[in-house]
């Protein structure tokens, strides 16, 4: 089987956890400052934050801001779940905005109907390792003096003109979940020029501390250890080439995908996607269902992944939140089918995908 996912891991990952178990330093420690320094650095960024989840950057982040109960925060109606649930675990709503119909990322005119008095933040999701239209964002945001977060859990190293991810908008969220494009095995950052959310977001991460014992603030135990550093560190080592993997692997099955009713991926201009996923959608044009067309490929051995099976906003938690009508996103979770992308996929393994593929009549 040749599966959706997996962590590029090697002796140089094993040794450096190794040598933080023998050291004894295996909560934050030296290794987590040294992480946060050249994180921030790759992305261009004055300061970042390790914590040990991307969910946990989120809700740091919108709790550094001053999101609360009363607020309203705006986010696409198809990303995964941790976008909006951070929005609440702030006390504050969620409104989501339809997203576009090629690249799946937020749409700027559906943001600019969806805000009101109560408006406060915008969060664009990086979605799949393609870096959402910025500028027009950037402009409404502003233009009305709310904040514009980036979600780019899944899109490190991914460039928007030329400029990195988690350096475009106040503050920059990433995950290092082992699916991601780098990994931490559970973990996440903050990546941002502001030096007063950098430094509320290290009293929320630590209980609230100002300094040892003296907590000036509710907070929370989101740190990130030296053993999830010392991995994250081989990891950024690793990044590009790992990157330099995944779109190669694109760039193959998009040129060779040539199955009727199958969409490759839409990059838009000015945009470097890294690939997290590679996003197929199954249209009428196809002779098998979405659905279908993944039993098939599970039956030849292809791992395959549904990216999202449901809109963030018909999930049943947010029955009653405020919404539009986001039609886009709904259809996309009804055809959108990730294939394997990962560095760990081989020459010959694309070939097969895209042979099996293209059996489809």
């Amino acid at each position: 089987m040749i599966p959706i996912a997996g962590p590029s891991i090697d002796d140089r990952e094993v040794e450096a956890v190794s040598r933080v178990l023998r050291s004894g330093m295996l909560a934050k420690g030296p290794l987590v400052e040294e992480f946060e320094k050249k994180f921030s650095v790759y992305c261009g960024t004055k300061h970042g934050v390790a914590m040990n989840s991307g969910t946990a950057a989120l809700h740091a982040a919108l709790l550094a801001l001053g999101i609360g109960p009363g607020d309203e925060v705006i986010v696409p109606a198809f990303t995964f779940f941790a976008t909006a649930s951070s929005v609440c675990m702030c006390g504050a709503a969620p409104v989501f905005a339809d997203v576009d119909p090629d690249t799946f990322n937020i749409s700027s005119d559906a943001v600019g109907e969806s805000i009101t008095q109560r408006t406060r933040a915008v969060i664009g999701v990086h979605l799949f390792g393609q870096p959402f239209e910025v500028r027009p964002l950037l402009e409404i945001c502003e233009e009305r003096g709310i904040s514009l977060v980036e979600d780019a859990a899944q899109a490190h190293g991914a460039e928007y003109h030329g400029q990195k991810t988690g350096s475009l908008g106040t503050g920059g969220c990433f995950s290092f979940y082992p699916t991601k494009n780098m990994t931490t095995g559970e973990g996440g950052m903050v990546t941002t020029d502001d030096p007063v959310l950098t430094t509320r977001m290290r009293q929320f991460i630590d209980h609230g501390q100002e300094k040892k014992y003296f907590h000036t603030r509710i907070g929370y135990n989101y740190r990130m250890t030296d053993m999830s550093a010392a991995l994250g560190l081989v990891q950024l080592e690793k990044l590009d080439d790992m990157n330099g993997r995944r779109k190669e692997i694109a760039s193959y099955y998009t040129d060779h995908i040539t199955t009727s009713g199958i969409s490759t991926p839409v990059v838009a201009p000015g945009m470097t996607h890294v690939y997290h996923q590679y996003v197929v959608k199954v249209t009428e044009g196809c002779s098998l269902t979405r659905d279908t067309l993944a039993a098939y490929l599970q039956k030849m051995g292809i791992g395959t992944a549904v990216h999202y099976p449901l809109a963030v906003h018909r999930q049943p938690v947010f029955s009653g939140s405020k919404t539009a009508d986001c039609p886009v996103a709904e259809e996309l979770s009804k055809t959108v089918l990730s294939l394997p992308v990962h560095p760990l996929v081989t020459d010959e393994e694309c070939r097969y995908i895209c042979e099996t593929l293209n059996e489809v009549t």
